[in-house]
């Protein structure tokens, strides 16, 4: 019964962000204009991107003569192809942009059917259903992520999901789903690093190469094969690392600070990082309390590799990390004082996203090549 509560819960939490957009209203007091419609929410980063992959799968003739998007064509293999191959399946009866919305929200639906049986089952959380409600609001920014064309749920189902069958030692299927996350997102290739490590402990716990953890290096075949089929398509085998600014990792740490034209980000607004950090920090510190021993290794390594990103979008780079820092605040989250707090913030986080989604949004002059 709860599963289904989930689903309605996912799926109205949904068409309540999306209602102000799909009225084309004006909130009194906030001066949050609407009138644009659901082409905002089309409209937002990185959606357009993915319509495009999807609808040209990297040519780039076809790039070049059908979008009139300023990025360049070599950009688009920064753009992993699962998540266009799914917007492809509903796009034969639906239109791009709509289809792409819709993978976006079957996306969030499996990701939090999956959370709860894997908080419910390895007993992660004194009540799951409500952490899986706080994960509803919080971070606000997966609010505006699930509302627009983006992989992130996607890619967060197929992380949880990998974890689950690894507890229950079903290696080849944990390794089956960490290959379709490696076709989904590239920081997926921490996944399999956390399981290496985990893999390496145990060895070292027992002095022998515990070999029983081979099935996972089937992750490692979607590299080369993700790498083939750009090759294929555009020309160019390592397209990825030629498809210009998308990897924001940068040496020494903490160069999200740096000043403006040394890295990327060039802005001084920037404590709520900090913050950032702190949460989801702690909270990853006490999955070890748990005994989340492979949670804690690879939320923990996400946690690092955020500390080398020069972007101001940090709050979304760490997002695949946010349901294991949520696990390890599990024992604030179900004490009333945090209930009540959440249940003020609510409005707020739909004050946010929604403000986020009106100016996040890409130079878009033509939509038939979309549709």
């Amino acid at each position: 019964m709860k599963r289904s509560y989930i689903v309605i819960m996912v799926v109205i939490f949904s068409l309540l962000v999306w209602l102000p957009f799909a009225l084309k209203v004006k909130l009194p007091g906030w001066s949050m204009d609407f009138s644009k419609g659901t082409q905002i929410l089309w409209e937002n980063y990185d959606g357009p991107n993915y319509l495009i992959v999807e609808k040209t799968w990297y040519n780039k003739e076809a790039i070049l003569n059908n979008f009139s998007n300023p990025l360049p064509a070599e950009y688009y293999p920064a753009h992993f192809p699962l998540y266009p191959a799914v917007i492809s399946v509903f796009d034969v009866f639906l239109k791009g942009p709509t289809a792409m919305l819709f993978a976006t929200l079957l996306g969030s639906v499996l990701m939090f059917l999956m959370l709860y049986q894997y908080l419910k089952e390895f007993k992660l959380s004194k009540n799951p259903w409500w952490l899986c409600f706080v994960f509803l609001f919080l971070p606000a920014r997966f609010v505006a992520v699930r509302a627009v064309g983006s992989p992130e749920p996607w890619f967060i189902l197929f992380i949880v999901a990998s974890i689950y069958f690894f507890r229950k030692e079903k290696f080849w299927l944990a390794g089956l789903i960490g290959f379709l996350a490696q076709l989904t997102k590239s920081p997926a290739i921490i996944l399999l690093g956390a399981y290496g490590v985990y893999a390496l402990v145990e060895s070292i716990k027992v002095r022998r190469i515990q070999y029983k953890y081979l099935p996972l290096l089937v992750q490692f075949l979607a590299v080369p094969l993700l790498f083939w089929f750009f090759g294929v398509r555009t020309g160019d085998f390592m397209a990825y690392f030629n498809s210009g600014d998308n990897i924001h990792l940068f040496f020494p740490p903490f160069t999200v600070f740096a000043p403006k034209g040394q890295v990327w980000v060039g802005n001084f607004w920037l404590e709520d990082i900090i913050w950032t950090w702190l949460v989801f920090g702690i909270g990853i510190l006490y999955l070890k309390k748990k005994k989340a021993t492979v949670e804690y290794y690879f939320a923990g390594l996400f946690f690092l590799s955020t500390l080398l990103v020069a972007h101001r979008d940090i709050s979304r780079y760490i997002l695949p990390a946010s349901p294991f820092a949520l696990i390890g605040w599990d024992s604030l989250i179900q004490k009333k004082e945090f209930k009540i707090v959440l249940m003020i913030l609510i409005v707020p986080v739909l004050l946010y996203s929604w403000n986020f989604l009106i100016e996040n949004v890409a130079p878009v002059a033509d939509w038939a090549p979309y549709l």
